[in-house]
């Protein structure tokens, strides 16, 4: 070989292996997630890297022939060329793994997707829904919840949650109430932490966990009317007090993702609210992860009025700190071009490419792109004898119990004849609830199913009516039965002959989440009117209520006995249902929602505000009331009873007189002096008496559960720091004001032990 070419030919290997090394230099281990970051960014055209920030929905069978036309292929055209950076609805080893290598070993650089699902309230093996599990106040069972379903999901090959839903909402007719943990901010923002922390883990690269996403960013639990994705209109000390703590909350525990939400906020879409996403959340909570827009929202600022067409819906979006285009396609179609017109500055790409590599660097998909796509551990996982054992027992921490005149519960497990009425008792679907995407239909174990295996007493079930006769579809309208009365005649005979009446009523599973805002909060259908020609032949009822958000049940709370709040408990439901009515568990959930006496009170919240005329002092009808009803709820928020009775005493405040800045300790003492074992949550409720803004009557500010044997005592000791007595004006400043504070302590909002300290 000639001595120059041989010259040559070196140096251009030199050049070529360079640059190969530089190219795979993000992949060294030894360098910190922020260098790998860099390297890689480097050697990005602005096509990968707006390709990044695309995410489509998997519409088609990767393990099978490529789609040769329309909106699919143009999706895995884009998948080949490296313009994805994540999917949606791909779940499952084997088709996770067919469109993962085609990211890692068709494109240029190699970039690992992200698999995103709706995991809400479980994968295959179904907890009961979100605001179920809230009514536990049992913080370790809802990040144990939380921890299975992150386990089922990624060993089914996914690596991110779009949950835990934080959205506080204090109207039960928005039906994505099921979706969150109630109206209380305190409560909210403690089971959001259980949430990411049961979904992430201790190790966010383990194979085992999965990314979360706190969602809706912001304030989408107040659309008025309660009318799903209609505006929000609020002022800026309600935002900081009620809506963000619970956000703010995932950010300090370590949250990767956001979802932005639906609404428009204060006449701006929340998809493209600068103030939301650059000033308060990457700003102000320094949070390095990315905000994923929700489906398509970025193409509804068009039509909200906010944008023109797609281009500027697109610079609105990424200026306002909306990272990822989740299937509005118009990132992918119409960034670059902005970017090489100069609309939009490359920098705002940058900072979204870069956070959104961070957090895959994170989930170390770059170190193990198959981490995730194991079919031993998926088959093992899945529907694991251990998984259902454990969302058996959140279901039961789940249940409320309303009423128990008589001490009708629970059961005696031999010698009485039971009536079982109603389509809910043998229905195994609609106690999955909405949102259980990945889950097989009918899988649930029924009422039914529950009862029967308690074998000494006499069972016999009447449907009595149907509440929809239509198969249950997650994007369908739900169809009611109003008219077929065909089976009342059995179920009032078979309740005449009983001992004991037990009606399961309530919402199918799809009445409640995402579009299923109502207007009427009673009982669907006729089962009110066959739960009242019941009551006529046998008033010896107990009501087991399986619903998604609040019902108006006056009628019931007045007649009915006893009420068991069973809402939808996911997969061991019958199971649930049935060890808490024969007294295997002794209930001790409490509302995190407020029950109200009909629609019309909505929203009704227990944290509300005095009026200048809350009490009828002068006797006339000039104050704060209602002429057809009470003003209170029918159940507030923080009720709930137990087999057993528990008895509050001997509340003490360590210092009547503290500065700001002190801790201040409170002690109660509380005796169960029922005949059951029992779990009681204590909570500790705060007013601040006179304030440069106006403060609720009370608000939540500390909860303990704690367990008791019949006859025993324990203290609980609550602390109040600045934080507890602080609150947000309108410029979002946090304030800590002198002035005297009142304290409740008690098993409910309504009612407990009360006393007052100054703070000076």
């Amino acid at each position: 070989m000639n001595k120059q070419v041989k010259v040559f030919s070196l140096l251009l290997f030199s050049i070529v292996a360079l640059s190969h090394a530089q190219l795979k230099k993000h992949l060294d281990k030894k360098l910190s997630i922020e260098d790998r970051v860099s390297f890689l960014m480097k050697e990005m055209t602005i096509e990968e890297k707006v390709g990044q920030m695309n995410q489509y929905n998997g519409t088609w069978d990767f393990t099978g022939p490529r789609p040769e036309s329309g909106s699919e292929e143009l999706k895995y055209e884009h998948l080949k060329q490296g313009w994805v950076g994540s999917m949606l609805s791909v779940r499952g080893v084997k088709e996770v793994l067919a469109v993962q290598k085609i990211a890692v070993e068709e494109t240029r650089l190699g970039i690992p997707l992200i698999f995103g699902f709706d995991v809400i309230h479980g994968y295959k093996t179904l907890s009961p829904i979100p605001l179920a599990e809230a009514a536990s106040w049992d913080l370790e069972a809802i990040k144990k919840s939380a921890s299975i379903a992150a386990d089922e999901a990624s060993a089914s090959g996914l690596n991110w949650t779009f949950g835990p839903n934080v959205d506080i909402s204090n109207d039960a007719r928005w039906g994505r109430v099921m979706e969150g943990a109630g109206e209380d901010p305190y409560l909210g923002s403690k089971i959001a932490i259980a949430r990411v922390k049961g979904f992430q883990g201790e190790k966010l690269d383990a194979n085992n966990t999965i990314a979360a996403c706190a969602k809706h960013f912001a304030a989408y639990g107040f659309v008025e009317a309660g009318r799903e994705y209609n505006g929000v209109d609020m002022s800026i000390s309600k935002l900081y007090n009620t809506v963000l703590p619970s956000f703010k909350a995932t950010v300090d525990a370590g949250v990767r993702t956001f979802m932005n939400s639906f609404n428009i906020l204060n006449g701006v879409p929340a998809t493209g609210n600068s103030y939301l996403q650059r000033d308060i959340l990457k700003g102000d909570w320094e949070f390095n992860g990315f905000v994923v827009s929700d489906w398509a929202s970025i193409g509804e600022m068009i039509t909200h009025g906010y944008a023109v067409d797609g281009a500027d819906a697109s610079a609105k979006a990424v200026e306002a700190g909306s990272d990822m285009d989740m299937e509005s396609h118009l990132y992918v179609t119409e960034l670059v071009k902005l970017v090489k017109n100069g609309t939009v500055k490359e920098s705002l790409v940058d900072d979204a490419v870069r956070r959104i590599l961070r957090v895959k660097f994170e989930l170390g998909l770059f170190d193990d792109p198959y981490k995730y796509c194991d079919e031993n551990r998926e088959k093992k996982t899945i529907g694991n004898k251990a998984n259902n054992e454990a969302v058996l027992d959140m279901a039961k921490k789940s249940i409320v119990l309303l009423k128990n005149e008589g001490n009708l519960l629970p059961l005696k497990k031999s010698g009485i004849k039971i009536a079982l009425i109603g389509a809910l008792a043998s229905d195994k679907n609609s106690p999955l609830g909405s949102w259980r995407i990945a889950a097989d239909d009918d899988t649930a174990v029924s009422v039914l199913e529950g009862m029967q295996k308690y074998k000494s007493n006499k069972l016999v079930y009447e449907k009595g009516t149907d509440v929809s006769t239509d198969k249950q579809l997650f994007v369908q309208e739900v169809k009611i039965n109003y008219t077929d009365f065909s089976g009342f005649e059995a179920a009032k005979k078979v309740a005449k002959e009983a001992d004991v009446v037990i009606m399961v009523l309530g919402e199918i599973g799809f009445q409640s989440g995402e579009g299923r805002s109502r207007t009427e909060l009673g009982l669907p259908g006729n089962q009110q009117q066959l739960l009242e020609e019941v009551h006529e032949v046998n008033p010896n009822i107990v009501l087991v209520l399986n619903n998604g958000r609040p019902l108006s049940i006056p009628w019931a709370a007045e007649n009915v006995p006893a009420i068991v709040e069973a809402w939808q408990l996911g997969t061991q439901t019958g199971n649930a249902v049935a060890e808490v009515l024969y007294g295997d568990y002794n209930p001790s959930g409490k509302l995190p929602m407020s029950f109200p006496r009909n629609v019309g009170q909505c929203p009704i919240y227990y944290n509300s505000y005095n009026t200048g005329r809350p009490t009828n002092k002068d006797n006339n009808v000039f104050w704060s009331h209602y002429i057809d009803a009470e003003k209170s709820p029918l159940y507030s928020f923080g009720y709930g009873l137990s087999y057993t009775t528990f008895e509050y005493k001997n509340l003490k405040i360590n210092n009547l007189n503290p500065k700001k800045g002190e801790v201040i300790s409170i002690s109660v003492e509380v005796t169960n002096t029922g005949n059951f074992d029992g779990k009681e949550v204590v909570q500790l409720y705060l007013n601040d008496e006179v304030a440069s803004i106006v403060r609720p009557v009370k608000e939540l500010k500390g909860f303990e559960l704690i367990t008791l044997k019949k006859g025993e005592t324990k203290k609980v000791v609550f602390k109040l720091t600045d934080k507890e007595m602080g609150f947000y004006n309108n410029e979002g400043a946090f304030n800590v004001e002198e002035g005297v504070f009142n304290i409740m302590v008690g098993g409910n909002s309504i009612e407990g032990l009360t006393s007052k300290f100054e703070l000076k």
